[in-house]
Parts: C-alpha cells; sequence; structure tokens
C-alpha cells in the first residue's frame, strides 16, 4: 500500500516446510545491480528470534540480500510436533533455503547454538565443559527459572540489553514474541538432545565442504565464570584453525551477545566473505 511504512527488517515472507509447517522469515533485498553476490541468511541463537540480528542485517543490506527467519516454535513460526533434533532443525533451514528466491549462494551466519560459515560466539563440541553433569543441570534449573519468569512476565526484564539501540519496530516485535512461554517450551525441547547430539560430534564429526569459516568470539566475561569464556574462545580458535579458509576473530568489547554489543564487527567481517577483494 501507497505510504505505508516499511519494516526496518524488510518484507515478510512464509515457507512452507516439507511436512507443511510455516517459517517466517524477513527480507532485505540489498542494493540493486549486485548480481553475482551470495545472500546472507541469519540463524538466531538457541532461544532467540530474528529481532536479535536487526542492527546487523541492516548493515548487511547495505551490500546484499539479507535474510533473518525463526525457527519453529520462535518468534511467528509454527510450532514443530516432532523433536527438534540438530537435524531436524537443519531440514527446516534447508527447507528455507529452498523457499527464497535464486540467489547466487548463500553465507549462513549463526549466533550460538546457531551455526554455521560465521559463527558468532558458537556453542562449539570443542568446549567439553558444556557436556558435564554441573552444565548440563544448570541448563535445565535456567529454563525451569525463565519458564516461570515468562509466565508472570518478568523475563523480558533480564533481557532488556537485546533491544537497546533497536529501532522502535524491531524492539516491539521482542516485546510481543520474545519472552512467550511458548519460547521456553521451544528451548526445553530443543535441550532434550542437542548436548548429546552436539557431543557426539567429539568423536564423528560432520564433513565440511572447503568453504570460508570465520569465527567471532567474545572477549569479556560477561556474567560467565572467566575460566568458562576462555574455554569457549579457545574453542573457537580451534573450529577456525580446523578450517583451511579459517579465521577466529575476538570482540574486544564484547561478551557473548556480540550481535547487540558489536554489530558492526560482524557485519565487516560478513563483508570480507561475500564481496570480491577491490584491485
Amino acid at each position: 500500500m501507497a505510504g505505508e511504512r516499511v519494516h526496518t527488517q524488510g518484507e515478510p515472507v512464509w515457507v512452507r516446510t516439507r511436512d507443511g509447517r510455516a517459517l517466517y522469515a524477513m527480507v532485505l533485498p540489498g542494493p540493486a545491480g549486485a548480481p553475482g553476490v551470495p545472500t546472507v541468511v541469519f540463524e538466531a541463537g538457541w532461544a532467540a528470534t530474528r529481532s536479535t540480528w536487526a542492527l546487523v542485517q541492516t548493515r548487511v543490506a547495505a551490500f546484499t540480500r539479507a535474510v533473518v527467519y525463526d525457527r519453529a516454535g520462535l518468534g511467528r513460526s509454527a510450532p514443530d510436533s516432532a523433536g527438534r533434533t540438530l537435524d531436524r532443525m537443519a531440514d527446516d533451514l534447508n527447507d528455507l533455503l529452498d523457499g527464497l528466491e535464486p540467489s547466487s549462494g548463500f553465507v549462513q551466519v549463526g549466533h550460538s547454538a546457531g551455526g554455521p560459515m560465521v559463527l558468532v560466539d558458537p556453542t562449539d563440541e570443542a568446549a567439553t565443559q558444556q557436556f558435564g553433569v554441573p552444565f548440563r543441570v544448570g541448563e535445565k534449573i535456567v529454563i525451569a527459572v525463565e519458564w516461570v519468569l515468562a509466565r508472570v512476565g518478568l523475563l523480558e526484564r533480564f533481557f532488556r540489553f537485546l533491544g537497546e539501540g533497536m529501532p522502535e519496530d524491531v524492539r516491539a516485535d521482542l516485546h510481543r514474541e520474545a519472552f512467550r512461554p511458548a519460547v521456553v517450551v521451544t528451548q526445553g525441547r530443543q535441550a532434550r538432545t542437542f548436548l548429546t547430539e552436539l557431543h557426539a560430534w567429539q568423536g564423528d564429526p560432520p564433513v565440511l565442504p572447503d568453504v570460508p569459516v570465520t569465527v567471532i568470539s567474545g572477549s569479556l566475561a560477561d556474567g560467565m565464570p572467566r575460566r568458562v569464556r576462555d574455554a569457549a574462545t579457545a574453542a573457537g580458535r580451534y573450529r577456525a584453525a580446523r578450517s583451511r579458509q579459517g579465521r577466529h576473530v575476538v570482540a574486544a568489547r564484547s561478551g557473548h551477545y556480540i550481535p547487540a554489543t558489536e554489530s558492526d564487527l560482524i557485519a565487516a567481517e560478513i563483508r570480507r566473505l561475500v564481496l570480491p577483494p577491490v584491485g
């Protein structure tokens, strides 16, 4: 409609999965006349929605098409009655890519448990502390507490920083969608198998194609024990070194939530991957 304001994160797109569920995405088209430049697709963190990528997505849209989406059961995407295993989530991502308009390839950017080519403070199988009993028990306690907080409408108070610096329409989406009890339920369903599956990759890692892999690690402890922060950073350095085209970058001003605190750094690293060098 003429005069209607376009959302900061672009136009809405609904994509059907192979079993008929609806995934919600938003697309910023990028500049016209940029053939051969891959589309960047963002994968949010563990229980996060597409909104958490707004600051990075808008920067990336200055040089290429940038797509955010909600995994099943998060944001506006329909829930999944099947188990939220890594294979199941990967199938959904593949269905999303198939459902988007044709592109000259994709660069995938994931935060935390999101994964793939640009890994932003990722949950990595090389960080062995997360497989111990204390971490797993702590995760269950956190999910239980978050569910209670979501039920009484208090969960958002603990994540207000995610909306800092965000445009008004993105903050409104976060408020409506990101802190509901249903989000915590999805988080719990993902957690049932995630660490066990990730642990299995230590002995039988997935075979990756020869593509550039950039890992961005936070440097601030940011509420976690220093030894855990250092272990996560070391795992990121190891992951980058395992790729022939690997690159490890440390975000000096950030803890875990780098998309909110150093969006410019992430966008610059994505630009290195998608745009050929000049000269």
